[in-house]
């Protein structure tokens, strides 16, 4: 039962959207209709708010710690533990509660993890901030986190489980920056701190 119940409890928190809630509450245009349309923190900090953008971030990353807490608390099992942060990341991409219309989950893949191992996490986060603070492009320094999480996980906890989530969800974010990694390479993404 709890392989069903955690998995299904991680994807509606997941659901929540924060940039859109964010948003509505501090009066600023849906996020998933301007700047780069996508419903998280750096398109809310393109739309000009900051702490709309702290606050945004503040709730994606808590769409993964609580999930996977609570599977923790109720179960030593990594399988079901990984299956509810799975659920939180997906329902972060595809929420019910908004016309599966998304974001492209790096911040709730970073508060599983931090759920997880918090120096997976903080590993995550320096990398995310070197590559962001060298080259000022948020996907790119959410790519490159992406490919080197399997290997954290893989050190890190130790657990095989975990390992594999962490695969799956860089092949996920690798896929969900696929116009991203487009605008990288022809030179048009946007800049850290650029409005569009």
């Amino acid at each position: 039962m709890v392989y069903l119940i955690f998995p299904l409890l991680g994807y509606l928190v997941g659901s929540i959207s924060s940039a859109v809630l964010v948003c509505k509450l501090l009066g600023l245009p849906d996020p998933r209709h301007e700047g780069s349309g996508n419903p998280g923190a750096t398109n809310v900090l393109r739309l000009g708010s900051k702490p709309g953008a702290a606050l945004t971030l503040a709730g994606d990353v808590l769409k993964g710690v609580i999930p996977v807490l609570a599977a923790r608390w109720l179960s030593n099992d990594s399988l079901v533990i990984s299956l509810a942060a799975l659920a939180a990341f997906l329902g972060h991409l595809f929420p019910v509660f908004f016309r599966f219309h998304g974001g492209k989950g790096v911040a709730t893949a970073l508060g599983l993890f931090a759920a997880i191992s918090p120096l997976l996490a903080l590993m995550l986060v320096a990398t995310w901030l070197a590559v962001a603070l060298v080259f000022r492009f948020s996907s790119l320094a959410a790519l490159v986190s992406a490919i080197l999480a399997p290997v954290y996980a893989w050190w890190i906890p130790g657990q095989p489980d975990y390992a594999v989530l962490a695969l799956v969800l860089a092949l996920t974010l690798f896929w969900r920056h696929r116009d991203n990694i487009r605008r990288l390479l022809n030179g048009t993404e946007s800049r850290i701190g650029k409005r569009t």
